[in-house]
């Protein structure tokens, strides 16, 4: 795994930086084709050479190697999870029902919650019978995540990753995620989307929103710099090869940075059909 882990972020952080495998490898004094073999997983670099593909790359060894840096956060809402107060609150999505109505668990589904915030949806899944996996960039998210299932006494498997660097390894029946794509950088959406779409089960289904821009919407108070644009279709666009349950766009009020503004977003739920209808 940790192989793999490596020579995907060795890849990305590369093609980031705007670098050929072949000037990579100039700069790192090894042939091309030892580039090719690590982003290929085919072989590693020497230890040796760590720190200077951190160096080129602008990425820590640490993140290079999958592992996320405990020194700082990443989210602007670490600090509003470190309380014992619920910033989103307890009360699970809307979009949740819908897919009580579209996939009830009368079986066993595996649910995976991209993004888990505090764990309000993630529990509310669980509480309903879904086997669910939840992550978020958030350690404060994650801890709350995991305190309120042991106090809903359900089981959530909550763990940190970042949506940037995290890749599905295992088969899910349903994928979920509202308020987080927007941390997708463009370049690498179709990569993470086509990982998501591959891990999906047959008939399973994806219920993902996304914040998109409008120019009759004032830009939201919270200064992001981890938060990337999306617009109108762009979401959609990823599952044209899927039967589409629902693709709508809202604009809605916000308080949650105390300041009163609106967002717009647009909202998908896309199943992957298994066989021709």
């Amino acid at each position: 795994m940790l192989k793999e882990q490596l020579a995907r972020n060795i890849c990305t952080y590369r093609k980031e930086n705007g670098l050929t495998q072949e000037e990579l490898a100039q700069i790192l004094g090894v042939s091309f084709q030892a580039v090719s073999k690590w982003e290929n997983a085919q072989t590693m670099p020497d230890i040796s050479l760590l720190p200077e593909i951190s160096r080129t790359l602008k990425v820590s060894i640490d993140k290079l190697l999958g592992y996320l840096s405990q020194e700082r956060p990443i989210t602007i809402y670490e600090k509003e999870y470190n309380t014992d107060e619920y910033y989103w609150g307890t009360q699970p999505n809307k979009a949740c029902y819908q897919v009580l109505q579209l996939m009830p668990p009368d079986r066993r589904l595996r649910l995976l919650d991209i993004g888990c915030g505090e764990g309000k949806d993630a529990v509310f899944f669980a509480r309903n019978g879904y086997e669910v996996t939840a992550f978020d960039v958030s350690d404060a998210g994650v801890e709350k995540t995991r305190r309120l299932a042991d106090q809903i006494g359900v089981h959530v498997n909550a763990f940190k990753a970042d949506v940037l660097d995290y890749r599905l390894a295992a088969y899910y029946d349903i994928v979920f995620s509202s308020g987080v794509l927007h941390y997708i950088k463009p370049d690498f959406r179709d990569e993470i989307f086509e990982n998501y779409k591959q891990f999906t089960s047959p008939d399973g289904i994806h219920v993902l929103n996304v914040f998109v821009e409008k120019p009759f919407i004032a830009p939201p108070p919270e200064k992001e710099p981890n938060a990337y644009k999306w617009y109108s279709g762009e979401l959609l666009s990823y599952y044209h090869d899927w039967f589409i349950q629902e693709s709508s766009e809202v604009v809605f009020d916000c308080n949650s940075s105390g300041i009163p503004h609106q967002h717009a977003m647009a909202n998908v739920i896309a199943q992957k059909i298994s066989s021709k209808l």
